[in-house]
């Protein structure tokens, strides 16, 4: 059985083949059922809670990611979430690999948004926004840097500190990236803005929304959240990695519809939709687009596989 840490499964998915197999799994014949959440006690402190994410291709593989959130564990110094992801034949169920989750989850979610960009964001687009701070910025960079020719990033966070810091480690991977203050101007001026946060607001408003910007929204990912207003959401065309996952989760979609302030066929199509070519992502220069994710069990299910057949050549 193979035993990837985090290290290891860095190395065994670089972007561009990650990114090629993620988007090639939205049309493999891949089974998903519905995320497990199992609350879980913890004796004199906040419940727990339990994720299991199955998937797979039927003789092929199975793969589940298994995570835990302790959000108490900060009392210890420790991370409030751990995952590993398993991977076993999907002929005979044999254990096959054991996969660092947190690193998988990291680079399939920057993966996934470089696979709607690709279809979705200006081919020309030279300049990125990245709004958020957290682990994935620096992975959603690269990823969309793969597939687009971006020369120029901004980073903004709530933090200015850990703005400059997360620029500063981009400068380090040979990235023009400069941290900023003032959110308008640079999303007015950014041919992409991708947002991975935890807001609970709007971050980003459609007025400042150049023609021909794409944004990618990450975050949000409770109904509660959202990281973009409804003006930016009605101006856009719309698309979502799955419509189960982000009309029931996806605060930026869910919260629109339930105010009315659009329908449910402003969502124009799936991920998978892209990909084969059954809606067209753009039809102009000066589109908006939108893609709104939530995550699908199927990319980690594409980046386990990658990670275990390019950890045994």
């Amino acid at each position: 059985m193979l035993i990837l840490d985090t290290d290891q499964t860095r190395a065994a998915l670089p972007w561009g083949s990650l990114i090629d197999a993620v988007e090639g799994m939205f049309r493999a014949p891949c089974v998903q059922p519905v995320r497990h959440h199992h609350d879980v006690e913890v004796p004199g402190e906040r419940d727990a809670t339990l994720l299991l994410m199955p998937a797979w291709v039927p003789g092929e593989y199975i793969g589940v990611k298994l995570v835990s959130v302790f959000p108490d564990n900060q009392l210890r110094g420790l991370p409030a979430i751990f995952g590993s992801y398993l991977l076993s034949s999907g002929a005979t169920g044999e254990l096959l690999a054991v996969i660092d989750g947190a690193e998988l989850t990291a680079r399939r979610t920057a993966a996934a948004s470089a696979v709607a960009a690709r279809h979705l964001a200006d081919e020309n687009a030279e300049t990125m926004l990245m709004v958020g701070t957290g682990r994935l910025s620096l992975n959603v960079m690269e990823a969309h840097a793969s597939v687009r020719p971006l020369r120029k990033f901004s980073v903004w966070g709530r933090n200015a500190a850990n703005a400059d810091k997360t620029a500063e480690e981009a400068r380090a991977l040979g990235f023009d990236a400069h941290a900023v203050t003032d959110l308008e101007t640079a999303a007015r001026q950014a041919d992409i803005i991708s947002c991975a946060t935890l807001s609970s607001e709007p971050l980003i408003r459609g007025e400042w929304l150049k023609p021909g910007a794409h944004l990618d929204l990450i975050g949000a990912f409770k109904p509660s959240m959202r990281e973009s207003d409804d003006e930016a959401v009605r101006r856009s065309r719309v698309f979502v990695d799955t419509r189960a996952g982000a009309l029931s989760e996806g605060g930026d979609i869910v919260q629109p519809l339930r105010s009315g302030a659009i329908g449910k066929d402003h969502v124009l199509g799936e991920l998978a939709d892209l990909i084969s070519g059954n809606i067209r992502g753009r039809s102009g220069p000066h589109d908006i687009t939108l893609f709104k994710s939530v995550g699908a069990a199927l990319e980690d299910l594409a980046g386990a596989i990658l990670a275990y057949e390019s950890s045994l050549r």
